[in-house]
């Protein structure tokens, strides 16, 4: 009887550790499957009917409490992360003081996406027309939204 209430305790844990700790269906929840349907398997061919239906019963029981601990909101809360994202994606060109015909220097290879410094200001244009090496002149040609158009001055 010591090995099937074993067989059922690992089970369950494995299937725990399925569900919390590793994404999708794999290993560890085979084996819990496997453990949990063996001990119940074992307890009928070792113990007879009654027992076997005792055991099936106390499995379901056991799993479905388990089941409805592991989803209760409660549970959730208590292992889920509570940062919050107060970021901005890439603001206006304009609240950074970049408007159109203000110069620059690229700080990376332009192809046609890249990094260029305005005064102490660092960041990504798009080239008008072709590649711009890194270390060149540029010019903002105009601002959509918040991507910045330039082009090579010489």
């Amino acid at each position: 009887m010591t090995l099937i209430i074993t067989l059922i305790a690992v089970g369950i844990l494995l299937l725990a550790i399925e569900v919390l700790i590793i994404p999708g269906f794999g290993f560890a929840g085979v084996l819990g499957l496997l453990s949990i349907i063996g001990a119940v398997v074992l307890a009928f061919v070792e113990y007879g009917q009654v027992t076997g239906l005792i055991v099936l019963g106390c499995v379901i029981l056991i799993t479905s409490v388990a089941t409805w601990l592991i989803l209760r909101s409660n549970t959730w809360k208590n292992i889920s992360l509570k940062d919050i994202i107060s970021s901005k994606v890439d603001s206006d060109p304009s609240e950074k003081g970049l408007t159109v015909g203000t110069k620059g220097v690229a700080i990376s290879r332009l192809a046609p996406g890249g990094m260029a410094r305005f005064g102490k200001t660092d960041t990504e244009v798009r080239s008008r027309s072709g590649m711009i090496d890194s270390g060149k002149a540029i010019e903002i040609v105009t601002t959509d939204d918040s991507k910045i158009i330039v082009k090579q001055i010489d």
